[in-house]
Order: C-alpha cells, then sequence, then structure tokens
C-alpha cells in the first residue's frame, strides 16, 4: 500500500492533467449518447458548451452595446440603478439614442413651463404625485382608495420572489408611499411590514381557495378583516408572460412556508388552472366583483393581458346597462414579466401595452365608462418618458415589476426560472437570499420612486402641466414609418383621451381617501 501511495504521489501535475483528459476522451467517445459535439469533437466538445453556458454574460458585460439589448438595455438599466442609489443618474454630451427610430417617443414641452405656487404640495415635498382617481368611489365602495403614489410595485409572488425581496419591496413602498400587489401566491408575512397592499389572485386561489381548491369568501373576508392594510383586491384574468395558460409550482420548491400561505400540500406539484372556476362569462365575472366588493367593502379590479375584444365589449356593455363593474383594470403587455413561459407564449401570445390598452380604453370610450375606472399600465413603464405616453393615452397609475427588482439589485441574469438567482431575488435559495440588506433595498426601491416621481414631475411640469393626468394625446409623439417623421399619439391610435376630472395638487393631499402614509401625516399635524 506504501508503495502506491509513493508511485502515485511520484506522478508530475501534469501527467495527471493527461490522465483526466484521457478519461474524459474515452468517456466522450465510448459511453456519450446524448451529445453528438463531444462524440465528434472530445474534450474539445465540452468547451463549446461551457462558452455557451456563459454566452448572455459575455454579450452582456463585453459585446452589446449600451442600447441594443432585451428586455432593458443597458442605459435603461444603468437609470434604475442610479436613481434607487440616488446617484447621479443624468447623462452627459447628449443622447446616444437614434431619435429618428421607429416608435422614439417625443413629449412635447411649453414656452413657458408651468409654475408652481409657493405654498404648493411639490415645492415641500418635490416626490408628492398620487393618482388623480380614487377606487371604488363612483361604485361607492365602503372603503375607497387613492393610491399615494402613480408609481406602484407590480404582481410578483412570494415563491416567485423570495423572501427578503418581498419585505424588501414591502417596506419600500411604505418609504415610498406607494402599494405593493401581492402577485398570485397569496398574502404572506413579508407582505406585511407597514406598506399599502393590493391582494391579487388567480385561477388557483391561493390564500383564499378551500380544500378543493376552489375560491372561498370566507377566506377572503377573514383575510381582508385580519389585514387592515390591504387596500384593494385585483382578479388576474391572465398576465403579459404566458395569457391563457396556467401556472406550475414543483413540490420540491413548495415548503412548509409556502404551502401555509397558498393553502396547498407540502412537496406536492401545484397546476393552476388556465381558467377560473368561479365564474364562467362575462355576467358571471361581473357578479363576481360585485360580490367580493359587497363582502370586504373595497374597491375589486380585474387585470388582463390583451388579445380578443368581443368579451372586452360586453363586458363594458354590461357595465354601461347595469351601472356596476371593476372599480379598476390592470393593463398588461405582452412584453412578458418576471413569470416564467414557453417562449411561444412570451413571443406570441397577447398583444403589446400600447396596443393592448389602446383598444380597450376605446371601448370603455365608446361605453363612457373611462371616468369610472382607474387604468393601471403594466409592461416596460418604469421611465417617466414612458409614463408620460402612457398618461397621455388614457393611464392613472403604472405599475412596475422587473424595473422595481431592478432596484432591488437584480442584473437581468434571465434564470428567474431555475431557482439560481445570482442577486437572491427570484429564488428560495436561503444562501443566495442572504445576499439580500433589507434596510439598504428598502431604501433603494423607495428611492427608485421617489427619483421617478420627481423627474415625471419635472418633465410634466415642463409640459405646462400640473400633474401627469393632465397629458392628452397631442403632447406626445412619435416616429412612425409611414413617410411623416412623426405623428401625435391622437393620429397614431385614432382616439382622443377622455379629461380627468382634476382640482389642484393640494386637493389630492387633503383627501380623505389618500394611501401611503400621507393620511397619517397629516393627523399628526391636526
Amino acid at each position: 500500500m506504501e508503495s502506491i501511495i509513493n508511485f502515485l504521489s511520484s506522478i508530475s501535475w501534469w501527467m495527471w492533467l493527461i490522465v483526466v483528459i484521457v478519461l474524459i476522451a474515452i468517456r466522450d467517445i465510448f459511453f456519450n449518447k446524448k451529445h453528438t459535439i463531444k462524440h465528434n469533437f472530445p474534450v474539445l466538445g465540452h468547451l463549446r458548451y461551457m462558452l455557451e453556458s456563459i454566452g448572455p454574460e459575455m454579450r452582456q458585460y463585453f459585446v452589446a452595446n449600451n442600447r441594443e439589448e432585451l428586455p432593458f438595455n443597458r442605459i435603461e438599466r444603468g437609470w434604475v440603478y442610479a436613481s434607487s442609489k440616488n446617484e447621479n443618474n443624468y447623462e452627459g454630451f447628449g443622447t446616444d439614442r437614434d431619435i429618428y427610430l421607429h416608435q422614439h417617443i417625443f413629449v412635447k414641452n411649453c414656452l413657458i413651463p408651468f409654475k408652481m405656487e409657493k405654498d404648493h404640495p411639490n415645492k415641500e415635498d418635490k416626490t408628492f404625485l398620487p393618482c388623480a382617481k380614487v377606487m371604488g368611489q363612483y361604485n361607492q365602495r365602503k372603503k375607497p382608495y387613492r393610491p399615494g403614489s402613480i408609481v406602484n410595485v407590480s404582481a410578483m409572488s412570494f415563491g416567485s420572489l423570495s423572501a427578503r425581496a418581498v419585505e424588501s419591496l414591502n417596506i419600500g413602498v411604505e418609504k415610498a408611499n406607494a402599494y405593493h400587489n401581492t402577485g398570485e401566491g397569496g398574502l404572506s408575512p413579508y407582505h406585511s411590514n407597514g406598506g399599502d397592499v393590493i391582494f391579487h389572485f388567480g385561477t388557483g386561489y391561493f390564500g383564499v381557495r378551500d380544500e378543493n381548491g376552489n375560491f372561498s369568501m370566507q377566506k377572503m373576508k377573514e383575510l381582508v378583516a385580519q389585514n387592515p392594510f390591504v387596500k384593494a383586491i385585483e382578479i388576474k384574468l391572465s398576465q403579459g408572460a404566458k395569457p391563457g395558460k396556467g401556472g406550475v409550482l414543483p413540490g420540491k420548491k413548495i415548503t412548509a412556508e409556502i404551502a401555509k400561505i397558498r393553502g396547498v400540500e407540502i412537496g406536492k406539484d401545484v397546476l393552476s388552472p388556465s381558467a377560473h372556476t368561479a365564474f364562467t362569462n362575462v355576467p358571471e365575472l361581473l357578479q363576481f366583483i360585485e360580490d367580493i366588493a359587497d363582502e370586504t367593502g373595497l374597491p375589486v379590479g380585474i387585470k388582463a393581458a390583451i388579445g380578443k375584444t368581443e368579451q372586452w365589449e360586453l363586458l363594458a356593455e354590461l357595465m354601461s346597462k347595469s351601472n356596476r363593474g371593476p372599480d379598476f383594470i390592470t393593463i398588461d403587455g405582452g412584453e412578458g414579466g418576471t413569470g416564467a413561459a414557453p417562449p411561444s407564449f412570451a413571443d406570441h401570445v397577447s398583444l403589446p401595452w400600447v396596443y393592448g390598452f389602446t383598444a380597450i380604453y376605446k371601448i370603455f370610450q365608446k361605453h363612457n365608462l373611462t371616468e369610472r375606472v382607474v387604468f393601471i399600465g403594466s409592461g416596460k413603464l418604469g421611465f417617466p418618458a414612458k409614463a408620460a405616453m402612457a398618461f397621455a393615452m388614457g393611464v392613472d397609475c403604472i405599475n412596475v415589476a422587473r424595473e422595481a427588482m431592478m432596484s432591488i439589485g437584480c442584473i437581468q441574469a434571465q434564470i428567474c426560472h431555475t431557482n439560481r438567482c445570482p442577486s437572491g431575488v427570484a429564488t428560495q435559495s436561503k444562501w443566495l437570499q442572504n445576499g439580500i440588506n433589507v434596510p439598504l433595498k428598502s431604501d433603494r426601491l423607495a428611492q427608485y420612486f421617489k427619483t421617478f416621481r420627481k423627474e415625471f414631475i419635472e418633465i410634466t411640469h415642463a409640459a405646462g402641466y400640473e400633474h401627469p393626468c393632465q397629458f392628452t394625446m397631442r403632447d406626445v409623439d412619435l416616429n412612425v414609418d409611414d413617410g411623416e417623421l412623426t405623428k401625435t399619439l391622437e393620429e397614431s391610435f385614432k382616439y382622443t383621451k377622455t379629461p380627468v376630472t382634476y382640482t389642484c395638487a393640494q386637493d389630492l393631499k387633503d383627501c380623505t381617501y389618500l394611501g401611503g402614509q400621507y393620511k397619517k401625516e397629516v393627523e399628526v399635524t391636526q
């Protein structure tokens, strides 16, 4: 035995290397049945797969220019990162964007911008920008709600995101006077750190389901009664990443904590059906909305990605005739989002946000319903210029998902579905999420929202308005491909936004239903 050890120790390192290479070559040639490249090019074939595996990172850091990456390019990510850290987010020497490209946005500024008076709310708080409409006011819900911020956190579930990521977002929205949409994974303890919450559920009814997986009104009433920070309820009909397709949560990802929150069994695969069981048609959906609103007293809305519009026409007709309906509607874009999906769905099913929103807004405008509904846009709108376009088209609030993730550390690795997110944002790995410093990341989310609102206010004032709700479709131009340089939004999408009833920013600040911490601040002052 000793002689064998002495012999092995006498072998040089390079000889060991040759032995390893020979063994790999033998395995590739005689035992590999799956990979043609490794069989035909033993040893060297492994280099090809290694380079392929790090290809996205190589392109992201060394190959791609500042403007060509998707879904978010380097300039966009850099703006979010700098804004969330309260760093210099300016750019020098002019824009490096080709401003003649198709669909480039131009916001028209005034000769003389809007001027604030000495006692204007934005003199004291440069980031004060609540929603101009009140959710549930028209339908006389018991607990109307005015979002304290026009930019908020979109639907992202605990389970999809890590506990520390959800906690950071919730604490961050409290600091920013915004709201936090739970996503369809149920209301977790990590959503309960002070921020306003919109409870969102889909076809799985997680958190409000009975033992058979059906919707339970009793559990919904208990959830609302026990959690007064829940300000509204959103029914997900579909989402941009995979409209019309149910989700799958593998059993190995279902911990005891997730099982308790979602009301499912530990370790057993959970399949979300593609359609709801609580209703089967538009009239039943309308009644379902009214039942939840009556039982909880909260505003109730719906979220959907847009494709065919016949059922939307029917919904609008029934709302007009019955004087009932959703208090808010979230339109999601086919640009996708944080939800993992097959490429065939992510790339081809449902319309991009601008086309989807245009189709639905026209329908509701035709039936004189636009003033009754708070419209929420969701689909890569987390930048002031894009938000100006959205508000000019008729949006009242915007929800951001991936932009919010980037503010707390997401690096766009695009492996959210693998449970190996390197930044700890979209993983259940305890080790990886330990890298998230909750107090720091919550500050960054809040700072991103505040910087966003400050710049958006400045753009709004430059256009001659006090609040973004005053934007019209003639205030924003798009580059088009039909031989003209630009067209207004009105010319491009063939409708005119309905004017939003608006008085002044001070009235928004004094509103009884204003969300966030603003109301508490007023009560303390009094």
